[in-house]
């Protein structure tokens, strides 16, 4: 692309609790305080997802006085890259569907089809439906689902591609079923990559808009890190390092998640090279993770930190991995206590890891100048010595066996035979070399959200494998994870309002 070469910096996190950590905050302060340093920096976020906004985690654009702005537009529809993408993803399902109705030229198997259909909503009744019913000119009957187009392989592709070339080979690419003789089939020979590329014209443009502190900001793409990759466009962070000396970026959830996918997915596509990554910790999450109650938070307990910080322990040694060295930041609230952050603190110290304590939400950029100072130090190092955790050429079992022992700290693996012979399949096919995304539940390293802190003696249970050949990985779904969300008993959306011609209650 030319211009200049900055220097990239990995936002992530603990694993996530109800009590809230604080990623997209930490970033858009840390990005304001290099700027108020004078360091040329710029954000490059994800794009919000409807499902969540409207779900149960409201607005995704930071907080306080470390915001992206304009929330509400980049909360609600933003410049319509999710529908562009939704909609190229529906118009390869309705060819699709088309092609098994007349004349099915390709021989495709329709009890043997990977693509599913996707929408922008949380919505648990589409996880498994029937389609193709209404006679003989509702076309073919076949079981269907939908995932979140957050987990669309064409999001995936969207925020890999290089150009418009790129993306449509990478979409002709897409393994969208197979013959009853079990030869896979790709989307190239339904045609349409040039009518979804169209779709996805405008889409494919990153969006600049700006942070409340004056900091370039681009939001671009939006893939989940527990069912996905995890990671903004690769186009945004690339326009980001021709045009700043540092781009602060962020991966979804924990580490174990969205640090790892953009170590092992992203910067090996895009050939980045990372050279600081921040830890961001909240004395609250902290004690969720040693037992304490989510209803009991506000109180001292010290010992409850004491117990959770062997998860902010694994995350940041889990960074050091990749040969990518981490700075904790401690996100303060109100209610945290000098002695429950001395506990972080000097655990911190005592396993080599800077830690530094922020407030970007009450103050902004100036209560993350100590942070920035922290990651500018790094930077200017040379510490860092990034390489993925596996090598391409390892196969695709002992790639899951290397993410699922290294990050999550589990014994092994536990593969349904039908996953096995999926993997096998796969590799007969060419995508022995791909790297792996495992889906996985965001709330443990185990694949039960109920084991929180750091667990031991568990295995990853592998139910399912997919193709994502166009995006050119492999997924790995385990435990319980679904690629469509539902709502709870309470979603956001019944806090949203217009008033006045007002958008109110996303936040």
């Amino acid at each position: 692309m030319g211009g200049r070469d900055g220097k990239l910096v990995l936002v992530t996190g603990i694993s996530p609790t109800a009590a809230g950590e604080g990623k997209s905050t930490v970033s858009v302060g840390l990005a304001d305080a290099l700027n108020l340093r004078e360091r040329n920096p710029v954000l490059c976020l994800r794009e919000p997802s409807l499902g969540p906004v409207f779900g149960i985690k409201g607005g995704a654009a930071g907080g306080g006085y470390s915001q992206v702005v304009p929330m509400e537009e980049i909360n609600l529809h933003f410049t319509g890259d999710f529908h562009a993408i939704s909609s190229a993803h529906g118009l390869l399902s309705a060819v699709l569907d088309n092609h098994l109705y007349r004349p099915n030229t390709l021989g495709i198997d329709p009890t043997r089809l990977t693509w599913p259909r996707a929408i922008d909503m949380n919505d648990r009744a589409l996880r498994n439906i029937i389609v193709g019913l209404g006679g003989r000119t509702g076309g073919v009957p076949r079981q269907d689902g939908f995932v979140i187009t957050a987990a669309s392989e064409i999001m995936a592709i969207f925020c890999l591609a290089n150009g418009t070339t790129d993306l449509k080979e990478r979409i002709d690419r897409i393994i969208i079923g197979y013959t009853r003789s079990g030869e896979p089939i790709r989307a190239e020979g339904l045609g349409v990559s040039g009518a979804m590329a169209a779709l996805l014209k405008d889409a494919v443009s990153p969006n600049l808009v700006q942070t409340l502190g004056g900091t370039p900001a681009l939001i671009h793409g939006g893939p989940f890190a527990n069912i996905a990759h995890g990671c903004n466009s690769l186009t945004a962070t690339r326009v980001g390092l021709s045009l700043g000396d540092v781009v602060v970026t962020e991966a979804g959830f924990g580490a174990d998640l969205g640090a790892e996918k953009f170590f092992d997915i992203k910067c090996r596509f895009g050939d980045l090279n990372p050279e600081a990554a921040v830890v961001v910790a909240t004395v609250r999450a902290i004690k969720m993770n040693g037992g304490k109650s989510k209803d009991d938070l506000a109180s001292e307990d010290v010992e409850a930190v004491r117990r959770g910080f062997v998860n902010l322990e694994a995350h940041a040694n889990n960074v050091r991995k990749f040969g990518v060295p981490p700075v904790v930041a401690i996100n303060r609230f109100l209610t945290d206590t000098d002695a429950e952050i001395a506990v972080l603190l000097d655990g911190c110290a005592e396993m080599g890891v800077r830690a530094v304590v922020a407030d970007p939400w009450g103050e902004g950029g100036a209560g993350c100048l100590d942070l920035a100072d922290a990651v500018w130090e790094i930077l200017t190092s040379g510490e860092a010595a990034y390489t993925p955790l596996y090598p391409n050429d390892m196969g695709l079992i002992e790639k899951m066996e290397t993410v699922a022992q290294e990050i999550y700290g589990a014994d092994g693996l536990d593969i349904h035979p039908s996953a096995a012979k999926e993997i096998a399949v796969l590799e007969e096919a060419g995508m022995r070399d791909a790297p792996v995304c495992i889906a996985k539940t965001q709330y443990s390293f185990s694949d039960d959200p109920a084991l929180l802190g750091r667990p031991s003696g568990f295995q990853i249970h592998v139910r399912e494998v997919t193709p994502s050949a166009g995006a050119g990985f492999v997924v790995a779904k385990t435990g319980a994870i679904m690629t469509m969300p539902g709502l709870g008993a309470v979603p956001s959306a019944m806090g949203v309002d217009l008033v006045d011609g007002v958008v109110t209650g996303l936040f």
